[in-house]
């Protein structure tokens, strides 16, 4: 059956949270779990192990943004420390928060796309 589907484009169905083979199964359970296999097409999602990488890739983006509006913010309006630390906490929150399922979903796509494993020494 997963032969005669065309493989989804990795980017659009990792950032969708959807099965990097058929892109129309749920990658996750939950917010952050993903599940044990694809309710579609059976892909067995036990290769899917992404580390730390999307934590590091929101916090490179978000600390990015909010650096850059905070220090936009300071010369152009100068408002107050306590303003400072309520917008940059709770935009540094929010955008946390919303980054970090795509970009996880992204990164088991591309690992299933690229064929990713564990290095092995050849002899």
């Amino acid at each position: 059956m997963a032969q005669d589907i065309p493989p989804p484009n990795p980017t659009i169905a990792g950032l969708a949270g959807r099965c990097p083979r058929c892109g129309k199964g749920h990658l996750f359970k939950g917010y952050l779990t993903v599940r044990p296999s694809c309710e579609v097409c059976g892909l067995d999602f036990s290769f899917a192990d992404t580390g730390d990488g999307p934590a590091f890739f929101v916090m490179s983006i978000v600390g990015i943004v909010v650096v850059a509006l905070a220090l936009w913010a300071e010369f152009a309006f100068e408002p107050p420390i306590w303003l400072h630390i309520v917008m940059w906490f709770s935009l540094s929150v929010l955008m946390s928060a919303a980054l970090v399922r795509p970009l996880k979903g992204l990164m088991v796509a591309l690992q299933y796309h690229h064929k990713a494993g564990e290095g092995r020494l050849e002899k």
